[in-house]
């Protein structure tokens, strides 16, 4: 019995992309775009899966069922994009061409000697995972459509001196199109992202009561956005739009919490605070405290004793001394 390869199969070009999807060879060798309906790969000798050395900006229209993309399956009831960087594992497409959309590559070499070379790494769509792919509204969908129609005329009908530059300004327009429809599916998904949110204060809190700070260190984005199925990129845009703040932040924001706890409750030492949060050393602790607080732990837990020790009456008349004596 044959066994089965289940190496990746790199693919280093558009040319051998397109002879592997059956298709001829590309108008321009760094940058093509493939409509599904056009792929006409034998399934049975297409490898399992793939790793390409280049980007992948996927549309699928309106389709009935759910689709096998990338690693999993992704319902395109109401059609959307998927992002994919190179090195990023795909699996095999499941009857691409059975789906009406279309793909666009484009190799990093395309973008050379322009910002967007640099600048597409600050674009998190293309470390989201594929259950977080960007959903369209239909007026949304006429937007992206005409972006890609520019490009494909661009492709098909004159290649000359400026058509990397018209091609390369319809990317970063549909970059930043999809960048916008992100944001807008933040907040019009309010009520399941809200679940998200009080899910990673019970995960962070759990963390916290537990002893798992202790063995584990503080917690991490990455360990975060494991605990919520979802890729640390979108957790924090996701939580940025919900809250101003990302995932980094919100961690920041729980240690403090726990940290002033435990130095107005109880009588544990500051290294035992230190250690009980994850931090390795207690000076990390201190500096770490202090940046965020604005005083040392040794000075909140002295401060908060103080509070406690005056009343209500005697802390204003503490407070109208020192202000007189300031004056």
């Amino acid at each position: 019995m044959k066994q089965v390869d289940n190496t990746p199969h790199r693919i280093n070009s558009i040319s051998e992309l397109h002879k592997l999807l059956g298709l001829p060879k590309p108008t321009h060798p760094l940058v093509s775009l493939i409509r599904n309906c056009d792929v006409k790969m034998v399934k049975e000798e297409f490898p399992t899966s793939l790793l390409l050395n280049f980007y992948k900006i996927s549309y699928m229209e309106q389709v009935p069922a759910k689709v096998k993309y990338g690693q999993g399956y992704y319902d395109f009831d109401e059609g959307g994009m998927v992002f994919v960087s190179p090195d990023q594992l795909l699996n095999a497409p499941d009857d691409a061409e059975e789906y009406e959309g279309m793909n666009l590559f484009v190799h990093p070499d395309f973008l050379q000697t322009y910002p967007l070379a640099a600048n597409i790494k600050k674009y998190h769509v293309f470390s989201y995972a594929t259950n977080e792919a960007l959903h369209l509204s239909e007026k949304e969908k006429v937007t992206i459509e005409s972006v890609f129609r520019i490009i494909g005329s661009e492709l098909e009908e004159r290649i000359d001196d400026s058509s990397q530059d018209v091609i390369i300004s319809q990317i970063e327009l549909l970059l930043n199109y999809s960048n916008r429809y992100y944001k807008r599916q933040f907040n019009t998904r309010k009520a399941v992202n809200h679940d998200v949110l009080t899910r990673l204060e019970k995960i962070l809190d759990d963390y916290f009561n537990s002893e798992t700070a202790l063995t584990n260190g503080l917690p991490t984005v990455q360990f975060l956005a494991d605990e919520l199925h979802l890729s640390p990129h979108y957790l924090s845009d996701l939580l940025r739009t919900l809250t101003g703040q990302n995932a980094q932040q919100h961690i920041h924001n729980k240690v403090i919490e726990k940290a002033k706890a435990a130095l107005s409750t109880t009588n544990l030492s500051i290294a035992e605070i230190a250690y009980n949060l994850g931090f390795g050393y207690p000076q990390s602790f201190n500096k770490f405290f202090k940046t965020k607080v604005k005083c040392s732990p040794l000075e909140f837990r002295e401060s908060f004793k103080c509070r406690t020790r005056l009343g209500s009456g005697q802390i204003l008349e503490y407070i109208n001394f020192y202000i007189g004596r300031l004056l």
